[in-house]
């Protein structure tokens, strides 16, 4: 266990400054995630806001605190535009795709727990469902309607922003950004461009296969109000943490704490923290322009998902950070290093405790993962005796979760391998590296004494179990 710490430091996206992190409880902490929207299978940019919560969690972890953490899954009520135009994103891939929509987003959810795993996420406390929270979305839009913040328009409920003075303070939106202008398309009935939609109603000339009746009609949530309903019921009025991509500030965050500080008369945050932008080969990544990546695509091309976990970890979480797939095989490469000189090093050691010290103010000064991993890599290089390098570096992955020692591994029929023949092959592949073919022979025999063959790989080996005659 690390020592908890006093001088935990976080950017504050609403301040615009870094702040010590003092959280409402002395003991637990609440954070809220934004999570994927279930129309599709999330991308490796998409990944990078999830692995960031999930470093901080652990750094929240690392310091003593118990975190309370809520991620949304969101299976309704995003629609194609932000301002509240088109359709519902699962309703029109599931048209074009001819299926149920509730099975498309069983599936893209199931996928992305499948893809969490891989990245050694660790679950969170809550995974509410949007449609699961129908009720608690309905109540809190009669709670805003009785308080005055609502007006219907002739498809749907909308808030009126110029009601809520603090409108746009975190997103610095300028007052010619919230005024009708020539670039600004207004649709029918919504007064001002930045008013958003609490409920929409369904098409009369046609039925939706997610719509729930309500007292305005009948019709679906839009998406900001779910994260405020649903926050609200699992970690209450007022949260630590609240996390998303930079992606989230400006409409959607914006209009998070729109609504729900007009519900309560309460701070609705404490600490908003944002992740930057993941790009592919220098260019935007998204799913409208079609260039994606997902988990699996690394997984078919021989990469392991740690090794992004690890790739993403070498820059902030808060700098753009530019996809390669040779900076990828670099990472990689890193990591099985690691793997296999841990793998090679005795147990019984001590932690070092200056490294150890040194480590957690890296992390507890806004998650400084970069200084965090080189701090690692001094350790693994430093005049410290072998026993005590791999004690020390095991404690620094109880936070990084870059399995820097498997406990076991799979043959290629996918059955687990034992922890001693899993430190063979990271033996082997070290070797191999370092041109060492002789010593990489005497491993492969061993192995083979084990009963089993070595598959020999451009990106490593791979045991398969021998077939007797």
């Amino acid at each position: 266990m690390f020592k908890k710490s006093s001088h935990m430091s976080v950017y504050n996206t609403y301040t615009r400054q870094k702040e010590q992190f003092v959280p409402s409880h002395d003991n637990e902490v609440s954070l809220y995630s934004c999570g994927p929207t279930v129309y599709d299978y999330a991308h490796i940019g998409n990944m990078r806001a999830f692995v960031f919560a999930d470093i901080l969690k652990g750094v929240l972890q690392m310091n003593g605190f118990e975190v309370r953490h809520v991620m949304n899954i969101t299976d309704v009520g995003h629609l194609v535009a932000d301002s509240d135009d088109g359709e519902d994103k699962v309703e029109m891939q599931a048209r074009k795709q001819k299926r149920s929509a509730w099975d498309l987003v069983e599936q893209c959810s199931n996928q992305f727990l499948t893809d969490t795993k891989k990245l050694n996420l660790a679950r969170p406390t809550f995974l509410p469902k949007a449609t699961d929270h129908i009720s608690e979305q309905i109540a809190l839009i009669k709670v805003l309607k009785d308080k005055g913040y609502t007006y219907e328009a002739s498809d749907g409920i909308y808030f009126d922003t110029t009601k809520f003075a603090d409108y746009g303070v975190m997103a610095n939106l300028a007052e010619q950004d919230l005024k009708p202008g020539a670039r600004v398309e207004i649709s029918e009935g919504k007064r001002n461009p930045t008013d958003f939609a609490l409920w929409k109603f369904s098409p009369q000339d046609e039925k939706r296969q997610m719509e729930w009746d309500s007292p305005w009609g009948k019709g679906f949530p839009g998406w900001h109000i779910e994260c405020s309903a649903m926050s609200m019921k699992y970690l209450g009025e007022t949260i630590d943490i609240h996390t998303g991509g930079v992606d989230h500030i400006k409409v959607h965050h914006t209009n998070e704490i729109a609504q729900s500080e007009s519900a309560t008369g309460e701070q609705f945050v404490k600490y908003w923290m944002h992740s930057e932008f993941l790009l592919l080969e220098g260019q935007k990544m998204s799913k409208s322009l079609g260039n994606i990546v997902t988990v699996s695509d690394l997984e078919t091309q021989g990469y392991d998902p740690v090794a992004y976990r690890y790739l993403l970890l070498t820059s902030k979480y808060r700098s753009l950070l530019n996809f390669t797939w040779r900076g990828l095989k670099s990472a990689q490469g890193t990591l099985k290093k690691i793997r296999a000189k841990l793998a090679a090093y005795p147990d019984g050691g001590r932690l070092i405790g200056t490294e150890i010290e040194r480590f957690e103010d890296a992390l507890n000064d806004d998650l400084d993962t970069p200084t965090a991993l080189a701090i690692l890599h001094g350790v693994l290089n430093g005049k410290y005796s072998e026993s005590d390098k791999k004690a020390t570096i095991l404690r620094f992955d109880e936070v990084l979760k870059l399995d820097v020692l498997p406990t076991a591994a799979s043959d290629k029929s996918g059955q687990q391998i034992s922890p001693e023949l899993t430190a063979l092959v990271s033996q082997r592949n070290l070797y191999r590296s370092k041109k060492m073919w002789k010593e990489a022979d005497k491993t492969r025999d061993r192995i083979k004494e084990r009963g089993y063959d070595v598959i020999d790989l451009p990106e490593g080996s791979s045991l398969r179990k021998k077939i007797l005659s």
